[in-house]
């Protein structure tokens, strides 16, 4: 708790997602949510951060409930002054609500930072419970290859991460409750899913090659750029890119 707090004391969520590779992720993870949205249907998001989505959605017009563990995110989300109930608390516990409650349930951050099976079984299991039959459930994740070929590869620390362990001869992360991050591949994403009970609608890349191409992005200008959003649109469903992906989405049903 206290490294996630120092985390995002210092690092600005909503800053990230106006990025141009932020906004990559924030656009098609919005064009997602609005597809299974209904006009009448009430969103719990859990892990909220600053409220980047919650505040948005509310805005809509729809009525929003937001679970934040990090008192300094929470605080910039009441700060700004929308209609979202924001709380703190843990996507481990959301005894706050009754089965059944919501309609579309955003799960995008908790997953980036909950190291054993079990806690990621037990934050889905929570969500599916609080969401109503035939709901929808979005479940982020940060996926292996990316830190693999970010991390390892292209910032050199490859060599040490095998002698100190931290991949495996599969080369999959071995991270603890030590690190920041805990990165995930398809199949193991897969077995969460059945373990569960939950059906997949779809699985989408979030932002694709984008953060990879953060210097590229940045240079280029205005229409350039809406080409590549326009690209990235039309091939996030695409199943060769998904593992590759920094940031994937899980589109579930309950």
């Amino acid at each position: 708790m206290s490294k996630l707090e120092n985390y995002y004391g210092k690092f600005c969520e909503d800053k990230r997602l106006l990025s141009r590779h932020g906004q990559v992720e924030y656009t098609t993870s919005m064009k997602y949510i609005h597809k299974y949205l209904k006009s009448e249907d009430r969103i719990l998001d859990i892990g909220a951060g600053t409220g980047r989505y919650s505040v948005a959605l509310s805005n809509e017009g729809y009525q929003v409930d937001a679970i934040e563990l990090v008192k300094y995110n929470l605080g910039v989300l009441k700060a700004k002054k929308s209609n979202v109930k924001a709380y703190q608390g843990t996507a481990l516990d959301l005894s706050r609500y009754q089965d059944n409650t919501f309609d579309v349930t955003l799960l995008f951050g908790p997953m980036y930072h909950l190291f054993s099976y079990e806690d990621k079984l037990k934050a889905l299991s929570e969500a599916k419970r609080v969401t109503k039959k035939d709901g929808i459930i979005f479940v982020a994740y940060v996926m292996n290859e990316y830190s693999v070929l970010i991390h390892g590869f292209r910032d050199g620390h490859i060599k040490e991460s095998l002698e100190a362990k931290k991949l495996d001869e599969t080369f999959q992360t071995q991270t603890n409750i030590d690190d920041l991050y805990s990165y995930i591949r398809l199949d193991t994403i897969n077995q969460l899913n059945e373990d569960v009970g939950l059906e997949r609608i779809q699985i989408i890349a979030a932002d694709g090659p984008s953060d990879y191409m953060r210097p590229i992005l940045n240079k280029m200008d205005d229409e350039t750029f809406e080409l590549f959003i326009k690209y990235h649109l039309a091939t996030c469903e695409r199943q060769e890119l998904i593992g590759a992906s920094s940031h994937t989405i899980d589109i579930l049903k309950k």
